[in-house]
């Protein structure tokens, strides 16, 4: 299985973060993917500048013939296509593609693989979970249920569902 989180906080030409989130979803095909399912756009606060705006994320299953490394630049670009322009880490930005895993490989990259944060990180896991409720950690063998569970409540409690783009 391979999985791909997405993020935006600022609109692109695309519209809005939950627009842009939709197009860059019609436009992987362009790269060799095919999405397999995606879910529910959730919005969360940014981090770690909580009054930067708020994200819209979503997890999607892809198909690819791509290796890791190959799919990594096919990622960032879609990304570079809706206008991200990679300055300081953490700012906001139009498109955030991050592969999650892929196929269960452990690498230590580039790409690292799964991705070194994927656990902290409730933005990433709770939509993971609608799509992939069975899927365990390569690393540690841990469910994405048990990583959840594992994070504060209240980071649980800031992902809101919305209605997609």
């Amino acid at each position: 299985m391979i999985l791909i989180a997405l993020g935006s906080n600022l609109a692109s030409a695309a519209g809005t973060p939950a627009q842009t989130l939709t197009a860059a979803i019609a436009h992987l095909p362009q790269h060799e993917m095919s999405v397999a399912a995606i879910s529910p756009y959730y919005v969360t606060p940014a981090w770690p500048d909580p009054n930067d705006p708020s994200f819209v994320n979503a997890v999607a299953q892809i198909d690819t013939r791509h290796s890791p490394e190959t799919l990594m630049e096919a990622l960032h670009a879609t990304e570079a296509a809706f206008g991200r322009v990679r300055s300081v880490m953490n700012a906001p930005r139009t498109l955030d593609l991050d592969l999650l895993d892929f196929n269960g490989r452990v690498m230590q990259g580039p790409p690292v693989l799964p991705h070194p944060r994927l656990a902290e990180r409730a933005f990433v896991l709770v939509p993971l979970a609608d799509i992939a409720p069975h899927w365990r950690d390569p690393r540690t063998g841990r469910a994405v249920s048990e990583l959840l569970a594992a994070l504060p409540a209240a980071e649980r409690a800031a992902v809101r569902p919305i209605s997609s783009g």
